[in-house]
């Protein structure tokens, strides 16, 4: 096979793949993406169903994950500041979140988000160069 037709064959394959959406899940899933990306404000709100009684609200650049029984909530804060919030869920505690803005995303693309910076850890180094030097000389 060639070049020329291995890269038809791949577009046309992502094309049958993504082709097949409509317009309201691709901006939904580019909502998620922007919001994963801290870009979307949202208000979560965490009601109790049999009292009535709203137990918490949160606002910001948040991204949120339900884990069955457990939200988590990351929070954006600053530049380089974040927030991880973890909340219990149970049969009268329930929440719901709201994006406070409109968005600006496509409905004919998938966005992709690639960092290359995250392929490479952060490596932190706990213990000090005496013991590193204790260590190798035994």
């Amino acid at each position: 096979m060639t070049n020329q037709l291995k890269k038809i064959s791949i577009v046309l394959s992502i094309a049958a793949i993504t082709g097949c959406m409509r317009d309201a899940q691709v901006a939904s899933k580019n909502l998620s993406k922007a919001a994963d990306m801290f870009e979307i404000q949202r208000r979560t709100v965490f009601y109790n169903g049999i009292t009535g009684e709203f137990m918490l609200t949160m606002e910001g650049r948040c991204s949120i994950k339900d884990q069955n029984r457990q939200l988590e909530v990351t929070c954006k804060t600053g530049p380089n500041l974040f927030k991880k919030h973890f909340l219990g869920l149970s049969d009268n505690v329930t929440y719901f979140s709201e994006q406070i803005e409109s968005q600006n995303v496509s409905v004919y693309h998938n966005r992709i988000i690639w960092k290359p910076q995250s392929i490479l850890p952060n490596i932190d180094i706990n213990g000090s160069m005496t013991d590193l030097q204790q260590t190798m000389t035994k």
